[in-house]
């Protein structure tokens, strides 16, 4: 039977629409394959530039923000001094109070000045106030050094002792009563101590500017250089048997403050010579490891004096 001529063009117009339906189909797989890959070749590319770039950006920031001073007390304290500065950075529109002050210095020292935005700030250090500086890595002194600051004013070394403080907070509170009461210098272990940071240059409002810090490897052994050299040293121990205002205090000697938890080391406090307590009334039998150190630290300012 023969096909009829509107079958035929039926017949014909199906095929047609069923090729175009299939190239149709053949040229978005195409397309679609091709945009795959070419977006994961992106993608994978990215992936790889955004790893280098981090690692880059990593080490870059931290080869520029491993120091920093942040704070507008540390900051004025840095511009006032000698220390060399790298980089002040001030938050973008900041110009009231000390800001003005610190603009003037910034200038005044030739200090490169860049104003950024406060996100960039608070990435760089916590608490900045608006106003970080990038310095050289803290200079730790040697132990003489602190001793030759005794020789050059003519007094009796007055040492300070940190064994084993691990609050930034801490260390900074400690470094700034330090430099008010005249205190030559402080020794840190290299180990189980926290080290001067920004952190600590901000609690300390500037006074790790002005004070020697010697690093040292074994705690032990410089406390035998110290006797040595003619210092006593005096450990403050919850079991001492003197009170501190009791204990003579005068003459070359180094205080040691333990940790906030245990106290002193176990070998630190047999190589004492002394062992001074701070009395205790309440149910609380320990105090904060710097208001320990303040309290003592001027006991021994009045008695060598006032």
């Amino acid at each position: 039977m023969r096909e009829s001529y509107r079958a035929k063009q039926s017949r014909k117009a199906r095929i047609n629409k069923e090729k175009q339906e299939k190239n149709i189909e053949k040229r978005n797989n195409k397309i679609y394959n091709k945009n795959e890959n070419r977006d994961f070749k992106k993608r994978d590319s990215f992936k790889n530039k955004d790893n280098f770039k981090t690692i880059v950006n990593d080490e870059k920031e931290e080869k520029i923000y491993e120091d920093v001073v942040a704070g507008r007390n540390a900051v004025l304290e840095l511009l006032k001094s000698d220390k060399d500065i790298n980089k002040l950075y001030i938050e973008r529109g900041e110009k009231h109070g000390s800001i003005s002050e610190i603009y003037a210095r910034a200038n005044e020292k030739k200090v490169v000045l860049v104003e950024v935005p406060k996100q960039k700030l608070d990435m760089m250090a916590e608490s900045n106030q608006g106003v970080v500086a990038v310095v050289p890595p803290f200079n730790y002194c040697d132990v003489d050094d602190i001793l030759e600051v005794a020789e050059e004013r003519k007094e009796d070394p007055f040492i300070i002792i940190l064994d084993g403080i691990e609050d930034v907070h801490n260390l900074g509170a400690i470094i700034r009563t330090a430099e008010t009461a005249g205190v030559h210098g402080i020794i840190i272990p290299k180990r189980r101590n926290v080290q001067v940071n920004s952190t600590v240059s901000k609690t300390s409002a500037g006074a790790t500017t002005y004070v020697k810090v010697a690093r040292v490897n074994n705690l032990n052994e410089t406390i035998k250089y110290l006797k040595e050299k003619g210092l006593w040293i005096i450990g403050t121990d919850g079991e001492g048997d003197t009170y501190y205002y009791d204990q003579d205090l005068k003459g070359p000697l180094a205080i040691i403050i333990g940790s906030e938890g245990n106290g002193m080391n176990r070998l630190v406090k047999q190589n004492t010579d002394i062992l001074i307590k701070i009395p205790m009334f309440g149910k609380i039998t320990s105090l904060n490891a710097s208001v320990s150190a303040g309290i003592v630290i001027y006991e021994a300012v009045k008695q060598r004096k006032i």
